[in-house]
């Protein structure tokens, strides 16, 4: 199997992430290590290793484009994306693999826990909002699974597929740049049939911080509102409307409360200098489509509940939403 290892920037963690990569037992893995603008003086000797691949041209294409032409230059039946940061366990890789055996599961994704604390999760796998909005599932709580669990979607810095499941997605859209693509090839893979289940005892630990900068949120909304119009079907959006343009009106507050309004209105600028691909793109991903919304959008949930995400009046918002979900949802 192949792991997609991006390195951008500094990235401290990157000689452990690699060493323990190729630590894998039960599996043999080919690392593809993507220098994506990466400044660790490691990355000469890390690129010499037996297993290693080197692809990237030094510039920072975005975590899209770069897991994108990791998985062009990788050979494995089997494709992980692996963030940079974060450091598997020796049996993760072969326990990931294990699990896609089942031909009825798309993708694979592991339990990422924190590395400065290890005993507590970073991810169970991701939760996505019926509104697009995407978070960490189970952050900062205790392991207490003992079997994979079906999840929303899978979180990109860990997570495996097969190859000929990836070619068939077309791998992720680079327009996404950063943030929320993973979510996109999670309900995807949904759509078409298949399960995205996280796994317990497949195992990586994270250098997560939370980082609240306007640039991030700047791609975060912008992805959130391509992420939508692309993926969920005409009647879902008909339904939601009043819901999503509430929640835009919410989101703009909180931009002009935490000083990133200018990001936010920013994002509406790309979108519309971007709207004939997001027409082409809803084109292409609603004709995919195998199971039809009120199926796969089971997975999603109605209610923030993250520490990460804490928009004004949230509380009722969440009231209103649960309330209006579950009476509309049967038409979608």
């Amino acid at each position: 199997m192949s792991a997609v290892v991006l390195a951008w920037r500094t990235e401290p963690l990157l000689r452990r992430c690699v060493e323990a990569l190729l630590a894998s037992v039960k599996v043999e893995v080919e690392v593809v290590l993507v220098d994506n603008g990466c400044t660790n003086p490691d990355l000469p000797y890390l690129s010499g290793l037996p297993g290693v691949v080197v692809a990237g041209d030094g510039e920072n294409a975005g975590f899209s484009a770069g897991c994108n032409a990791g998985v062009a230059a990788a050979s494995g039946e089997f494709v992980a994306l692996v963030n940079g940061d974060a450091i598997v366990e020796p049996t993760a890789l072969a326990r990931l693999v294990e699990v896609l055996g089942d031909e009825s599961v798309g993708l694979a994704a592991g339990a990422v826990r924190l590395a400065d604390e290890p005993e507590l999760l970073n991810s169970r796998g991701n939760e996505i909002h019926v509104l697009g909005v995407s978070w960490v599932g189970g952050f900062r709580e205790r392991e207490t699974r003992t079997e994979p669990t079906e999840t929303a979607g899978a979180m990109g810095a860990f997570v495996v597929a097969r190859r000929a499941h990836w070619d068939r997605l077309g791998g992720f859209d680079e327009h996404y740049f950063a943030y929320v693509e993973d979510a996109e090839i999670s309900l995807r893979t949904w759509r078409l049939g298949l399960r995205v289940l996280n796994v317990p005892d497949a195992v990586a630990l994270h250098g997560y911080e939370f980082s609240k900068v306007s640039f991030k949120f700047y791609l975060i909304e912008r992805n959130r509102l391509m992420f939508v119009t692309t993926v969920w079907g005409g009647r879902a959006l008909l339904l939601l409307g009043g819901p999503l343009l509430a929640l835009e009106l919410v989101m703009i507050l909180l931009a002009a409360k935490e000083g990133w309004l200018k990001d936010k209105l920013r994002g509406y600028g790309w979108l519309w200098r971007h709207r004939a691909h997001l027409r082409a793109r809803r084109r292409a991903l609603q004709a995919e489509r195998a199971v039809p919304d009120r199926e796969w959008m089971r997975v999603l949930t109605d209610r923030f509940d993250t520490p990460l995400i804490n928009p004004p009046g949230v509380g009722l918002l969440n009231a209103l939403m649960t309330t209006y979900w579950r009476a509309v949802r049967r038409w979608v």
